[in-house]
C-alpha cells in the first residue's frame, strides 16, 4: 500500500487500524506519478496493482472498494494462482 501523506501521517494511520503490513510514504508524489495515478488534485488515485514475481504487472483493479478490498484481493490472488502468497 502506498500513500501520498507524510510518513508521521502514513504511521499513525497504520497504527491506527493495526496495519500488518507495510505503507509506503510517498510524500513526493514519485510513485504515483510513475504508476500514472496521480490525480490532478494531487493525490493518488485508489488502485491495486497485481505485479507477479518476475516483476510484470499481471492486472491493474481500478475499481477498488475499501469495503471489500480484502476480500477482493484474495479473490483476484487466487485467480492469479497466488493465493497465499505475501
Amino acid at each position: 500500500m502506498a500513500s501520498t501523506e507524510d510518513i508521521a501521517t502514513t504511521t499513525a494511520f497504520a497504527q491506527a487500524n493495526q496495519a500488518d503490513f507495510v505503507i509506503l510514504s510517498d510524500a513526493g508524489k514519485d510513485v504515483a506519478r510513475a504508476y500514472g495515478v496521480l490525480t490532478p488534485a494531487g493525490y493518488a488515485a485508489r488502485r491495486t496493482f497485481y505485479i507477479d514475481p518476475t516483476g510484470v504487472v499481471s492486472f491493474i483493479d481500478s475499481q477498488v472498494s475499501a469495503l471489500h478490498a480484502g476480500r477482493d484481493i484474495a479473490a483476484r490472488l487466487s485467480a492469479l494462482g497466488t493465493a497465499g502468497a505475501r
